[in-house]
């Protein structure tokens, strides 16, 4: 069974929280990362940059880390059907979240709770 908090902030944004389940221990990313500035150079940020470590996992974490686990499997004598198309699903899923991560930056409102 998984047991989840999710916490919102005064906004109801979302601000992390937790799931946990047998053999699973989820810390969610709290709040935004924030943007680089155009001068921000990795590292060195100028002045004004508002880009943070992360502090939690994001889902598309937890989807890569379920994929890499079936494909774990394909290796193995469990290679079957069923987990081809498991991770086929996976890595649709994948591929919509880093469209809509794409999508986000280009209209630079990624690392920002803007819609």
């Amino acid at each position: 069974m998984i047991k989840s908090e999710h916490i919102n902030d005064a906004y109801g944004n979302p601000a992390g929280g937790n799931t946990s389940g047998i053999g699973i221990a989820i810390e969610w990313q709290a709040g935004p990362l924030g943007r680089h500035l155009p001068e921000c150079k990795p590292g060195d940020c100028a002045r004004g940059c508002t880009r943070m470590e992360p502090n939690g996992a994001f889902v598309e974490d937890v989807i890569e880390a379920a994929a890499d686990r079936i494909r774990y499997y394909q290796k193995s004598r469990f290679v079957g059907e069923h987990n081809a198309k498991a991770l086929g699903h996976l890595e649709a899923a994948l591929a919509e979240l880093k469209a809509r991560t794409d999508e986000r930056e280009k209209r630079q409102v990624e690392g920002t709770h803007e819609k």
